[in-house]
């Protein structure tokens, strides 16, 4: 089965490792994406997200510069094997010429400093996806966990969108980038509903009726965010995925499941996708890396979904949603 995942770490750990003067490789590490567990995952396309922690990096600009030479040399070092994704066609012609498809992502779309020319710069440096902030307010919004609190629970309904974050998502509408709400407090993913027009994605957030954190989504957001047409991703966090968990915070494909169905009862079966988190996640994995997506596919016939179903869920429900904004 066909593998498209909205979202990954795994520039960021290539980048510390590369600090550190150790290998950083993404042909083959030791981290859960390399080209050669994608190929054994049978990945479409990877989501490669460039990840600036704002308040640990005394320079933030430079950080989001780094991680995007850090992209660019992955794709140099790797060209006969993976193609950056910057129109639809591309994921069918990549697909045709035996590559996987990258695609360039933000995380935390504030190291943009209130500035839409910089926005626009992004998407010409070949970012099709952002999330608009991460766990700190920055100058579009405010996130759906604190850093300064520690809570994971705490849900934000009163702080949304500013107006430049307003603007900041017309903008992306205009360019034909994905706006990406995982991470956004409540009241801006209805901030986000309110202002814009076209499908946008929650990339790498659960369901909360199955694990009470406020980065998941509760049921009326994903009802909603199927109406627009959105898609979410499955997290493989264990903290996002159970609140009874062993010590070690193991993330099991039964609790996977558990949010599957919830989420398809809810919002039904063409809002589901896959954000797996990988290199960003600290939880004990049952699904370890790329290679071993087809446990989770075995997992889902076993439940009883149809072949048509699980295709949704593994790939299909994001292209629809890629075909619709990137043109």
């Amino acid at each position: 089965m066909k593998v498209i995942d909205m979202h990954c770490d795994t520039v960021s750990r290539l980048l510390d490792n590369k600090r550190k003067g150790l290998k950083y490789s993404f042909l083959s590490n030791e981290f859960s994406i390399d080209i050669e567990k994608m190929k054994k995952g049978d990945y479409l396309l990877q989501n490669l997200a460039l990840f600036t922690d704002q308040k640990a990096s005394p320079i933030p600009e430079s950080e989001t510069m780094a991680l995007l030479d850090m992209y660019y040399t992955v794709l140099e070092e790797n060209k006969d094997l993976i193609a950056p994704v910057l129109r639809y066609e591309d994921i069918l012609k990549n697909e045709k010429d035996n590559k996987i498809s990258v695609m360039l992502t933000l995380e935390d779309g504030g190291v943009v400093f209130n500035d839409l020319a910089m926005l626009r710069n992004y998407y010409r440096f070949g970012v099709r996806m952002i999330a608009l902030t991460w766990n700190y307010p920055n100058g579009i919004g405010y996130p759906n966990i604190s850093m300064k609190e520690h809570d994971i629970k705490r849900i934000d309904d009163k702080n949304g969108l500013t107006e430049f974050g307003i603007e900041y998502v017309k903008e992306m509408e205009r360019l034909g980038m994905i706006i990406d709400v995982s991470h956004l407090g409540d009241k801006g993913f209805y901030d986000v509903l309110k202002y814009t027009n076209k499908p946008f994605v929650a990339s790498h957030s659960n369901a909360r009726s199955m694990c009470h954190a406020a980065r998941n989504l509760s049921d009326d957001m994903i009802k909603e965010l199927s109406k627009r047409g959105g898609v979410m991703g499955i997290n493989f966090c264990g903290d996002f995925l159970s609140e009874e968990k062993p010590s070690d915070n193991y993330s099991s494909i039964k609790d996977m499941i558990r949010h599957i169905k919830h989420i398809v009862k809810v919002g039904g079966i063409d809002c589901i996708g896959l954000g797996t988190d990988f290199d960003g996640i600290k939880s004990n994995l049952e699904i370890k890396d790329a290679s071993m997506m087809p446990l989770l596919e075995k997992a889902l016939y076993e439940e009883g979904f149809k072949e048509e179903e699980i295709a949704k869920i593994f790939y299909k429900n994001v292209l629809r949603v890629y075909k619709e904004i990137l043109g």
